[in-house]
């Protein structure tokens, strides 16, 4: 098959399956700003670093354990990747099951650490108490989806995603429009949607329809030696999600108080459908290029990060294009016109916040690169300073030198200097003929 082919084959179902996910938060956010309050919308935004948390948990594994399973597969080994696959797919499950009870007998712990406040604190507890519930589905139908790619089956992933993305819109109407159940029939929704999306990715390798499924094996954990680094970049990525928001929340309450929160939600949803994207190229990259690695074609898989960089910048372009002229429609989406100030703030905000679209897709494409290539020191250095490091700087040192508006430039500081990093990792690389740096 054409390379560029073969590229778009996996990138494309891998957006769309990151965009439609997406939906399943913002559509809540929609429903509970609309119909619930103000004060609802920012008790999702709170409880968002939870289902952070455990997303990234599954990363850790799932992400090293596709690259593995893709370089058997490459390789031939058919039985070694069954083998990978199977004993994950047990630890995450005993593990998913684990974290559910710890995170609901520690609830209001949990609640009052993501920065629940005295009003906000009821609807938090009425959402995370719901959602963790779940915490099983969204563990491990995430690391299902990935090794479904993996087999070769892109598309089936986002037929499943969107099959649950329907079932989230139509059962949040069902349960806060009509039940009128509040921000307990949005997380309902939610947690059902993702108990149906785990279903068609179960049925998959119950009926063995490609070439990875369940074996009979020994309990060999030393494999997560091989996976747990490779798996780590992501990881610290998704982690670092939750992070982001809980420094933003602080600061914002700070130098701009409870309506900032309200502007950083707003802001939020639509920068993670952005981000969504330039994960999603760099998720759908990675197969390709860990089976290429796994078949010793370096040159091959440099093209695969070139396509991933050219794909990016023309995301980053049109992304940003979108945000700035059609920042009072999106806004609207969530907030009425009507609220005057507010309105006004956020969407000045929205645009300050939206420059960093141009920088941060390169970064995340990066890390990915290096993670499918078993170059998880560079991976992770690329995470830990995106994601913990710099960006906790740029919102102290932003917000201490130009107080609120200068909190919205944060992201855009952060991803820069990140960026020069990438380069000089991919420069490196790129003179010992094991990567592509230009991206055209």
């Amino acid at each position: 098959m054409n390379k560029k082919r073969q590229f778009l084959k996996f990138v494309i179902p891998s957006v769309v399956s990151m965009l439609v996910f997406n939906l399943y938060t913002m559509v809540d956010g929609i429903y509970v700003a609309r119909f619930v309050g103000e004060h609802a919308l920012s008790a999702v935004n709170i409880s968002m670093p939870y289902i952070n948390f455990i997303f990234a948990f599954s990363i850790l594994f799932s992400v090293g354990t596709s690259t593995v399973v893709a370089i058997y597969r490459g390789e031939n080994r058919l039985d070694k990747a069954n083998q990978v696959f199977t004993i994950n797919t047990f630890v995450l499950a005993i593990s998913a099951v684990l974290i559910t009870f710890l995170a609901y007998l520690n609830l209001d712990t949990l609640a009052f650490f993501l920065g629940a406040s005295e009003v906000t604190m009821p609807y938090v507890k009425n959402y995370l108490g719901i959602i963790i519930w779940f915490s099983f589905f969204f563990i491990v139908s995430y690391s299902l989806e990935v090794l479904v790619k993996t087999d070769g089956f892109p598309k089936l992933t986002t037929a499943a995603i969107a099959i649950g993305a329907i079932t989230n819109i139509v059962m949040d109407y069902v349960l806060v429009v009509l039940c009128k159940m509040g921000i307990q029939g949005a997380a309902i929704a939610t947690g059902l949607s993702q108990v149906l999306t785990f279903g068609v990715f179960f049925h998959h390798f119950i009926k063995r329809k490609g070439s990875i499924h369940w074996i009979k094996c020994r309990l060999d954990l030393s494999i997560y030696q091989r996976i747990l680094p490779i798996g780590t970049a992501d990881f610290m990525n998704e982690l670092s999600a939750g992070f982001i928001v809980f420094v933003f929340n602080h600061a914002i309450l700070k130098y701009i108080g409870d309506d900032g929160i309200v502007t950083y939600t707003i802001i939020t949803y639509i920068y993670n459908i952005v981000m969504m994207t330039f994960t999603g190229i760099s998720q759908g990259m990675q197969p390709l290029v860990s089976f290429y690695r796994g078949k010793k074609e370096p040159k091959t898989c440099a093209l695969f990060l070139r396509y991933g960089f050219i794909s990016t910048l023309l995301t980053s372009i049109v992304s940003l294009a979108i945000c700035l002229i059609l920042t009072p429609l999106l806004v609207s989406i969530f907030l009425d016109p009507s609220s005057g100030e507010l309105f006004n703030e956020s969407v000045k905000a929205f645009r300050e916040y939206s420059l960093c679209y141009l920088v941060i897709g390169y970064n995340i494409v990066a890390s990915g690169y290096f993670a499918a290539s078993e170059q998880s020191r560079y991976s992770f250095t690329i995470s830990v300073l995106r994601g913990f490091i710099m960006i906790a700087l740029s919102v102290l040192l932003m917000g201490y030198l130009f107080q609120g508006d200068g909190i919205w430039y944060a992201t855009l500081v952060c991803e820069s200097v990140t960026l020069l990093v990438s380069v000089t990792f991919l420069w490196k690389q790129k003179k010992k003929g094991e990567a592509a740096l230009s991206i055209a």
